[in-house]
């Protein structure tokens, strides 16, 4: 529950900053019409290279527009020879953030047949430069503009042979551009060369000198800057970025310019963050202003803070004191090789408004006063919704633990019931562990096989799982008291840890609560590795509580073998995963994190993860882990199903999250992935070699169907815990796993149904297991 409220937390941040950075501009749903059907452009600002007559003139241009004076649309001359010329022009008055268009042909009552097949769009900021729109791939004509444009003119000219009667009603669509920003000047962008592969950092959509391109087009580039929003552009297309190594002086210089003087509280600017790749956000930025034709003496400097472990691209926010200004030239300083930019935005205050301009009213202009309380109030709503919520949430959490210790009752009644079945009985009689005394009752079970020397009575191991802890009381039976006088067994929930130890004799694993004190590094099997013989390389993933990292450790080898290193040689770098905790992580999450590591030092077998060191004598915590190049088995699995365009994530906290419906959670804290487990192991907590290959031939039969779906996927956990208990009456109502479809007869009716026979006793051995899978594979 307080996971799931720091989670909402986390994401009001990104949701209250998004909505700060946005309120300029939101290409997504800066799509209102601006007043060509509606009305609102006036007739004066709507003009025409020519008109066919008056009746066709350019005030007649208008999308969905009739008003039965004229024939319907605007039509320009087509007879003169330069008729490929034509165009009609809409001044919008001011500057506009234009995304899509609409056109139409002429109506004249239904009987107009002229329409524009294509048609090219100019646009212009001042009136007197204008420059001709085109896609992303440099194509001329769309309806919808991706990329948008940033203008006051705009004018609409129609393609068609200038013989031809050609008439046109258009319409524009977006929202008034509230930035002020008439245009930037930046250097051109780099060219890496990245593994082989060319990334290119150019201003695609720049739209000529001293103008506006990709760093105002209302898009944000992803934390890869390989990878693009837009679907089948080049790698590296969403940012424009540049190398140290072509500026000697250290920074990179821009220059923006503005439609007036305006009072500027703050630039954001979006930056790459990705430094195991070379990029980096600048290290300073100082910006110069500008009011009349000298720049002011004292600049703004403004450093941010240093992130060494998120590779996450972000706004940064350089704060500008409320100054005034027409022009702000920005120095960015290189803190590594690359520095990208992917979107710049700012924010000015109303006090110096252009009075010049006299907007008319516009259902989609608001002035920056109005737009800040709109904005204070989106806030105010969206967190009131938020803390709602989190109310409701928790509520309902509360509700859910109330119904399923109800429900939890129920099936224990249940169970209790069914396995209290007067169907061949049999009594037997128990003693109790404490050593001051004993208690004796009888007890109804049905037979599950024949007693034998390692069976272990289920008064005793049903209590551990809390699930059926009251079934105990149900069947008349007396609490055992263990020696020392506590009540009840232990059970799942109240152990830090279950630890699994094989006893030699019986070929059993006892189940020992252990109350495991955090990890201090004293362990002998793990050692502290040197932190800073680590070279981050790539960001794998990320959990709720840290991220795992692709590493190289140099010296790790000689590290974790001294014997074996030889003088006068030098291993290459290992690569490895690195597992880091957050130094913000709650206590819970460090106890947790610590206890990870303690399980994993023990753990040494050829197919597990090995842990190879530790960095814990200082935050952030890490583990170091041998690098999967090929993800988990379930992973790799479905790798095989999905070769074309599968991105394999090694991130442990994120695997955690993917196979959380894996685990059925019982009361208190304990987990057990009973579509795996043996019914003993469910029912009697009783875990053996026998139940590891129960377990096995789930596994088996997993990686026969590529892991397309869970096992048992059709049951609920209740009715998978229903299925064991028809194990223990044995009355042939079980369910078992269907057989693959590419899976042999005889491995599924041979092998697999073999793993999960009833009787314990009856199941393969792990050699024998082997020995039928060769001979499969003969």
């Amino acid at each position: 529950m307080v996971t799931e409220v720091n989670l909402i937390t986390h994401h009001v941040f990104f949701i209250l900053l998004a909505a700060t950075v946005r309120t300029q501009v939101n290409p997504e749903t800066c799509r209102y019409p601006l007043g060509m059907s509606g009305g609102q452009i006036q007739d004066e600002d709507i003009s025409a290279s020519s008109q066919w007559s008056e009746s066709t003139a350019a005030r007649f241009g208008r999308l969905d527009f009739d008003n039965g004076d004229g024939d319907g649309a605007w039509c320009p001359d087509m007879s003169e020879p330069d008729g490929l010329k034509e165009y009609l022009q809409v001044d919008l008055r001011s500057l506009h953030f234009i995304t899509l268009v609409g056109t139409q042909g002429r109506h004249a009552d239904g009987m107009g047949n002229e329409f524009a097949q294509r048609y090219r769009i100019k646009y212009s900021r001042d009136g007197s430069t204008w420059v001709g729109w085109h896609d992303r791939k440099g194509r001329q004509v769309s309806m919808d503009l991706e990329p948008p444009i940033i203008a006051r003119f705009v004018r609409f000219m129609p393609v068609t042979d200038h013989s031809m009667i050609v008439c046109m009603r258009v319409e524009l669509y977006g929202c008034e551009w509230l930035d002020g920003l008439m245009s930037y000047s930046i250097p051109d962008g780099h060219q890496m060369i990245y593994r082989g592969l060319d990334v290119y950092f150019n201003d695609s959509v720049y739209d000529g000198a001293s103008g506006l391109g990709q760093l105002t087009d209302g898009t944000w580039g992803l934390d890869d800057f390989l990878h693009s929003h837009i679907y089948g552009m080049w790698p590296g297309y969403d940012y424009v970025g540049w190398s140290n190594k072509s500026f000697p002086k250290g920074y990179v210089e821009m220059i923006f310019e503005f439609d007036h003087v305006r009072n500027f509280t703050s630039m954001k600017v979006h930056c790459s963050n990705m430094f195991s790749r070379g990029v980096r956000m600048f290290r300073q930025a100082t910006c110069y202003l500008r009011s009349g034709s000298d720049w002011e003496a004292d600049p703004v400097t403004f450093r941010p803070t240093v992130d060494r472990v998120s590779h996450i691209a972000r706004f940064v926010t350089v704060p500008l004191g409320d100054r005034t200004a027409s022009a702000i030239k920005c120095r960015f300083h290189f803190s590594d090789l690359w520095m990208l930019f992917s979107e710049v935005a700012f924010q000015s205050g109303s006090a110096v408004y252009n009075t010049s301009l006299t907007p008319r009213e516009d259902p989609t202009h608001k002035v920056d006063d109005s737009n800040t309380r709109i904005l204070i109030g989106c806030l105010v709503a969206i967190i009131a919704i938020l803390l709602a919520i989190i109310v409701i949430i928790l509520w309902r959490q509360v509700w859910q633990k109330m119904l399923e210790k109800a429900s939890r009752r129920m099936l224990d009644d249940e169970l209790t019931a069914r396995l209290a079945v007067q169907t061949e009985a049999f009594s037997f009689h128990h003693s109790s562990l404490s050593s001051e005394g004993s208690s004796t009752s009888n007890s109804t079970y049905e037979r599950i096989f024949p007693l034998c020397a390692d069976y272990q009575e289920p008064s005793r191991l049903i209590r551990k799982l809390p699930e059926f802890a009251q079934s105990t009381e149900h069947l008349g039976r007396t609490g055992n008291t263990q020696s020392g006088g506590s009540e009840g067994a232990p059970h799942y929930a109240e152990a830090d840890i279950i630890s699994l130890q094989e006893s030699s004799d019986s070929g059993t694993y006892s189940i020992t609560p252990v109350n495991m004190s955090l990890f201090t590094g004293t362990d002998s099997s793990m050692k502290e590795f040197p932190r800073q013989k680590l070279t981050f390389k790539e960001k794998l993933g990320e959990g709720q509580f840290g991220e795992v990292h692709l590493c190289e450790a140099e010296g790790m080898q000689d590290f974790l073998d001294e014997d074996l290193s030889k003088e006068g040689t030098r291993e290459p770098p290992l690569l490895v995963a690195v597992k880091t905790l957050r130094e913000d992580a709650n206590k819970n999450a460090r106890n947790d994190f610590l206890k990870e590591i303690r399980i994993m030092s023990r753990l040494r077998d050829p197919n597990i993860v090995r842990l190879l060191a530790v960095c814990v004598d200082t935050d952030p915590l890490c583990m170091i882990t041998e690098y999967m190049e090929n993800g988990d088995l379930n992973q790799f699995l479905c790798s095989l199903r999905l070769k074309e365009g599968y991105n394999i994530e090694t991130d442990f906290g994120m695997s955690r999250n993917l196979y959380r419906g894996d685990y059925y959670r019982i009361q208190g804290r304990a987990v057990l992935p009973i579509r795996w487990m043996s019914w003993e192991s469910i029912l009697l907590g009783k875990f053996t070699t026998a139940s590891d290959v129960w377990a096995f031939g789930v596994t088996l039969w997993e990686i026969l169907t590529l892991c397309k779906e869970q096992p048992y996927s059709q049951l609920s956990d209740e009715q998978v815990i229903e299925n064991t208990g028809e194990f223990f009456r044995d009355q042939g109502k079980q369910v078992y796993l269907p057989k693959p479809p590419c899976c042999p007869d005889r491995v599924y009716n041979d092998l697999m149904l073999s793993c999960w026979r009833r009787n314990a006793k009856q199941r393969p051995s792990f050699q024998e297991i082997h020995t039928q899978l060769m001979d499969s594979l003969a």
